[in-house]
């Protein structure tokens, strides 16, 4: 069966559409490099994004393999034909590029390319990034490019676009980065006032302790069990607020590290043992990534902090074509019904939107006396 591209506005849109579902850049940056490789029936794609000092921030590959890439090594430097692209806002196509003059040779694990086409992507005046694409799969005509001045324009059509997608993602970025700010600043004056007002009551307690120590003993004793009790709680907030304000890393750990760690500070922190396991999961959409890593949040809470648990495990699984998180304890467990009549959610109302909102779905298995298992499943992974 011969191989033919994909072809005509249809396949144009489709390429255009898969840009605008994402609002991460590194997914952004992702489905341009696949998109533009597929539309143009390349067997190498590349983008990169300069940083401010001399290399790229970012660089993406399509139709390089894991294995290869890593052999290749390094981010690559801004030199040659990639110098080129974010240094002069014009487009270049090459019968071979290895014959080019600003050729400077690859590394030995670096796939051979001949024909080339690279355009600079642009916000206004501002060069954002770079796409290349090599070896056109099609019959080369004698000493020619394989790419075409049509293959060209509609790579010229498609930076356009990766344009308004890349900043757009980079004002959501923005955007989730502010909030986060905004939740933190929150979270620390909730831990402010929450702190403060139980060493208050902790420090009347003690001075009620004091005065009552020689005349009633009897009432001073329970004095002093409210003040233990009183500090155990403060120093429940202090733990829980601590683990909460801690910053995610999604973006440089992924979600397996980060949930190992988080899980291993609440293990060292609490009485409960907690433990973590993972299996066959990869890389996932950062908006679920981050959605599952926020229920796990939410779901350990209420298993620490209200349900008597002494040990509670989480596990990230795949299941098909879906990865799946549980959170299993073994406390005093709940009646989610009751619960929800009674208006104490335990969260689980902010659980249910957060798998909602990247095509998830959560279930709560619970009993009283029989401990409870938190489950949410999305599609991938």
């Amino acid at each position: 069966m011969s191989h033919r591209p994909p072809s005509g506005l249809a396949a144009v849109s489709a390429a255009l559409l898969a840009m605008s579902r994402h609002l991460e850049v590194g997914d952004v940056l992702k489905t341009i490099v696949a998109s533009a490789r597929e539309l143009l029936d390349a067997q190498y794609a590349a983008l990169g994004v300069p940083d401010d000092h001399g290399g790229f921030a970012q660089f993406v590959v399509d139709g390089v393999s894991d294995e290869q890439w890593k052999a290749i090594g390094p981010l690559p430097r801004q030199h040659g034909i990639l110098a080129a692209m974010l240094h002069q806002a014009k487009p270049e196509r090459l019968a071979d590029v290895r014959e080019d003059p600003r050729f400077e040779g690859w590394p030995d694990a670096h796939p051979d390319m001949s024909d080339f086409l690279g355009l600079p992507i642009t916000d206004g005046d501002e060069i954002i990034g770079a796409l290349f694409l090599a070896n056109k799969m099609c019959p080369k005509p004698e000493g020619g490019c394989g790419f075409t001045a049509e293959d060209e324009e509609l790579l010229q059509i498609l930076a356009q676009h990766a344009a308004i997608a890349l900043t757009n993602a980079r004002l959501y970025e923005r955007s989730r980065e502010l909030t986060i700010a905004e939740e933190r600043s929150r979270l620390a004056h909730e831990l402010h006032d929450a702190v403060s007002q139980k060493l208050f009551s902790l420090r009347l307690t003690a001075q009620a302790a004091a005065a009552l120590v020689d005349r009633d003993p009897g009432r001073a004793k329970g004095e002093l069990q409210q003040v233990a009790a009183l500090a155990a709680e403060a120093v429940d907030e202090l733990r829980a607020a601590v683990v909460e304000l801690r910053p995610a890393a999604l973006d440089e750990d992924g979600l397996i590290a980060t949930l190992r760690t988080q899980i291993q500070v609440l293990d060292r922190a609490h009485t409960a043992e907690v433990a973590f396991e993972s299996c066959g999961v990869r890389a996932l959409p950062a908006a679920q990534e981050e959605a599952l890593l926020r229920v796990a949040q939410e779901a350990l809470h209420n298993a620490l902090r209200h349900s008597g648990a002494e040990r509670v495990s989480v596990t990230l699984a795949r299941r098909g074509p879906a990865t799946v998180l549980r959170v299993t304890d073994d406390g005093d467990g709940f009646d989610p019904t009751a619960v929800r009549r009674a208006g104490r959610h335990l969260g689980l109302v902010s659980m249910r939107h957060r798998a909602n909102s990247v095509g998830g779905r959560l279930t709560v298995a619970s009993e009283p006396g029989k401990g409870a298992t938190i489950e949410m499943e999305v599609p991938g992974g």
